[in-house]
């Protein structure tokens, strides 16, 4: 396990790119499965643009992405909160790790750090994970990390051209007490 302590989230930086293309050609093929924009024809610039694109968008307030770091400044992953839905103070959560550091707890607490920033420092009331049926090692982050598991939504993922059902979990503001990191 790496300590808790040693596990942080921050927002994305326009110098990240070449860290974060590290990563991801590390696990494309792990990431390919369950990540429809990890595809074949994914490149750097594919990556510069996006991370380019979140700088603004954490600014704004209409996605917050963070870069999962070591507290030497390692990339270890991203995770973050898109498809806000403002009106009913809601936002869809996501994660990833690279592959050298999976089966280390990372995930786990930058879910959990990334919950916590979000009920302290936005509006939001509710955020849902989506894990496609069979992402085994991402329902159990979710879990871990203390979300609710709520049911299996049929036919709510598209990945790579292919339909799955998809477990949904989710936080509840009111309902997330401290954990013990």
């Amino acid at each position: 396990m790496i300590p808790a302590s040693d596990v942080l989230i921050r927002p994305y930086r326009a110098s990240d790119v070449a860290a974060a293309w590290d990563a991801i050609g590390e696990s494309r093929t792990a990431l390919h499965r369950w990540m429809p924009w990890c595809h074949q024809r994914y490149s750097i610039d594919d990556c510069r643009s996006w991370i380019e694109a979140q700088i603004p968008a954490f600014e704004q307030g209409t996605a917050f992405e963070f870069a999962i770091v070591s507290t030497d400044d390692r990339y270890l992953g991203g995770c973050g909160l898109n498809r806000l839905d403002d009106l009913n103070r809601r936002a869809n959560l996501g994660y990833w790790v690279r592959t050298s550091a999976t089966r280390r707890g990372v995930a786990t607490r930058a879910v959990r750090e990334l919950r916590d920033w979000a009920f302290e420092q936005t509006p939001l009331i509710r955020l849902e994970v989506v894990v496609a049926v069979g992402n085994v090692a991402s329902e159990g982050v979710a879990t871990r990390a203390g979300a609710t598991r709520e049911g299996v939504l049929r036919s709510r993922l598209l990945l790579h051209g292919v339909v799955h059902d998809a477990i949904m979990f989710s936080f509840v503001g009111a309902e997330c007490p401290g954990d013990d990191l």
